[in-house]
């Protein structure tokens, strides 16, 4: 991600502007103007107003990410473990953007809900790479015994990240809890680990 301060000013005028407008009625001239910059600044770091909210979906959750790429190789540490860090990596970062107080106007929880669903899409493409990795040493090693690496971390991302992400399929702690324990459950029975052996997952 390039490191200049109009950059971030451009993701941060961007950001301001879909707390109080929807996203289709934002214009680049009005990003611009609301970083103080000309419009073709905007245009020298970004084709199009969409690379710029990919631009800051990506600025969201670059520490995460790196997180996932640098436990991929430490693979002294079991890969359940590590997956168990990526998500609470994820979610601490979930919990500082919702920190960030809409005033309860349609506008912004519309553009909220725009936003989850592309923060919920970058994280499972994004992370689905570095999970089947992970996976896979743990079937190199003989900690996992499962034939589908890859199908493994999409099914353990798409339900960690709906369930934790809680917007798409809104739930009560309650349901969230009996959800990620199922999911234990499943694991456990399909990585072929002791019942009882991945219940730290429950911390998530």
């Amino acid at each position: 991600m390039p490191s200049s301060e109009k950059y971030n000013r451009i993701l941060d005028a961007f950001q301001e502007l879909l707390d109080k407008k929807n996203i289709q009625t934002i214009s680049v001239s009005e990003i611009a103007q609301t970083a103080g910059i000309g419009k073709g600044s905007i245009y020298y770091y970004f084709p199009s107003k969409d690379a710029i909210l990919e631009a800051l979906v990506e600025r969201n959750y670059e520490k995460p990410l790196k997180t996932a790429k640098q436990l991929a190789t430490q693979t002294e540490i079991s890969p359940f473990t590590r997956m168990a860090m990526i998500f609470q990596a994820c979610r601490n970062s979930r919990e500082e953007f919702q920190k960030q107080d809409s005033g309860g106007k349609a506008e912004s929880a519309q553009a909220e809900t725009f936003l989850h669903h592309q923060y919920l899409k970058h994280l499972i493409s994004e992370l689905k790479p570095t999970l089947t990795q992970i996976i896979q040493q743990g079937i190199d090693s003989g900690e996992i015994h499962f034939d589908y690496p890859a199908a493994l971390a999409e099914i353990v991302l798409i339900v960690l990240s709906i369930k934790l992400d809680n917007t798409l399929v809104p739930s009560t702690p309650k349901e969230i809890g009996e959800t990620i324990r199922g999911l234990i459950v499943l694991l456990e029975k399909g990585t072929e680990n002791p019942v009882g052996s991945l219940n730290f997952l429950n911390a998530l």
